[in-house]
């Protein structure tokens, strides 16, 4: 028999940056800007009560993501709560490239499983990790908001999802650049072609791979490693101001890439203090906004 705690449980969930420029689908990285949530079981009944970033638009009913996340694992250990009350502050932008959706799907489930007595136990981190994934259909933005820090994450032939941690040298942060407009990952997605040239494949595995030993102790081979042949400048279309400030900001050094399916804009600096930092912040377009964020090596974690 499943039984629930009696009282609510929160949880804290990073911002990812999926891709990196050329690991399309296969890498992201845990950012230091974070969603905060809390759930409670109720006797009957759906309370979604929703602030900040996208508050205006997400509903307030069952098809909520958080909700839906929270339903499934509930549905995994074979119990649903008489009733939930879901309370969301939202700072990681909407349909910015920044992991809004995969923070939301792994909230729910961390928050969902936080709420089953003896939940870890019932459910450990693989199968949360499986879940999201299959939930959001690719684990490169949940992978790292569940287990923070730099992850390279994929799916085997039979289906089966793997994420696997990888080093980033302390030397290394991140400024996003995030402009007002959104862009929908699945408009973003449509402009991609079906196949590539052979050449271009073979360049992209050549610097995903110098990325992730860029990362994790060469940080001056990063402008070269997050050269990208395979999606960014398919995107240009329904992004072409990010575009056009990736090449300005890489024309003059600075290892500047589209953050997931854009439009937001993530360059890799020197830390917070930097020179980098400060040139890279400087350069943010009117209307924008910009902010350093630091690795975030922890991934959800209930608090």
């Amino acid at each position: 028999m499943v039984s629930f705690a009696s009282g609510p449980v929160r949880v804290r969930v990073p911002a990812t940056s999926a891709n990196l420029g050329p690991g399309f689908d296969s890498l992201g990285l845990a950012l230091g800007l974070h969603d905060h949530l809390e759930a409670e079981v109720l006797d009957e009944g759906l309370v979604v009560e929703v602030s900040g970033s996208g508050a205006q638009d997400v509903p307030r009913d069952e098809s909520h993501l958080v909700v839906r996340s929270m339903r499934a694992l509930f549905d995994l250990v074979g119990a649903q709560p008489p009733g939930l009350r879901l309370s969301c502050e939202n700072v990681i932008p909407h349909a910015r490239g920044l992991g809004s959706s995969s923070a939301a799907i792994v909230a729910g489930l961390v928050l969902a499983r936080g709420l089953v007595a003896g939940g870890a136990l019932l459910v450990d981190d693989d199968a949360v990790l499986d879940l999201a994934a299959r939930i959001e259909g690719h684990p490169d933005n949940v992978a790292p908001a569940f287990l923070g820090g730099f992850v390279v994450s994929g799916q085997d032939e039979d289906g089966t999802f793997y994420a696997v941690g990888a080093p980033v040298d302390p030397r290394v942060g991140a400024v996003v650049l995030v402009p007002p407009t959104p862009v929908s990952t699945e408009a973003a997605r449509g402009l991609l072609p079906a196949t590539v040239p052979h050449a271009d494949a073979a360049a992209d595995a050549g610097r995903t791979a110098l990325l992730v030993a860029a990362l994790g102790g060469r940080p001056e081979h990063l402008l070269r490693a997050t050269r990208d042949y395979l999606h960014q400048d398919y995107r240009r279309p329904a992004m072409p101001e990010s575009l056009a400030l990736v090449d300005a900001l890489r024309a003059s050094g600075v290892a500047a890439v589209v953050s997931g399916a854009g439009p937001t804009v993530l360059a890799f600096t020197d830390g917070p203090e930097g020179g980098l930092t400060a040139d890279v912040l400087a350069r943010c377009p009117e209307g924008w906004w910009a902010s350093y964020l630091p690795v975030e090596t922890a991934g959800a974690a209930l608090v």
